[in-house]
């Protein structure tokens, strides 16, 4: 049977309305998030091949994730299928780093909605939460869609995701040599 590598219906709406970013090399200063959606799930064989790359553990083939995006600097987000039974919009969203960076962004894909709603990324959540930013019209009305009252601040919505999922991190970590 083939694996499904269908995006979301929320989250192939975000990617058709895109994320924008802008680096002012003068002032090393961003605006927006570098944050890419792909077309679809990234295929079980791709993430296996990554995966051991990143961790430098050849046991480990990262089937617990169903990975959706990355920034231009090689960053990952994905669905982490930590819930038994659950649907694939009910798992929680993970962020694993370039540079070995690692955490719980969102507690599922509603709350994920949000956060782009507020014109945050994954990155730009985990690392400055309480930041300003941009908000997203356009990403505002597909998160009232698919998760209506459920908006709260991208601070929140972050801080209830790594405290369900407080040790995360430390899993991560325990698979890498």
């Amino acid at each position: 049977m083939a694996e499904d590598l269908a995006l979301p219906a929320a989250l192939a709406e975000v990617a058709a309305v895109g994320f924008e970013w802008e680096y002012d090399e003068d002032t090393d200063e961003s605006r927006g998030c570098d944050f890419e959606l792909y077309g679809g799930l990234e295929a079980a064989e791709r993430t296996a091949w990554w995966f051991r790359l990143w961790t430098g553990n050849q046991e480990v083939d990262g089937s617990e994730f169903r990975f959706f995006g990355s920034t231009g600097a090689g960053d990952y987000v994905g669905f982490w299928l930590v819930r038994p039974g659950a649907p694939l919009v009910e798992q929680p969203i993970i962020y694993l780093g370039s540079e070995g960076e690692r955490g719980v962004v969102a507690r599922d894909l509603g709350d994920l909605l949000w956060v782009f709603a507020d014109g945050f990324g994954p990155q730009e959540a985990l690392d400055a939460p309480e930041a300003e930013a941009e908000p997203n019209d356009a990403f505002t009305i597909i998160a009232e869609r698919y998760a209506p009252g459920k908006r709260r601040p991208v601070a929140e919505l972050v801080g209830a995701a790594q405290a369900e999922f407080p040790d995360f991190p430390d899993m991560i970590k325990a698979l890498c040599r």
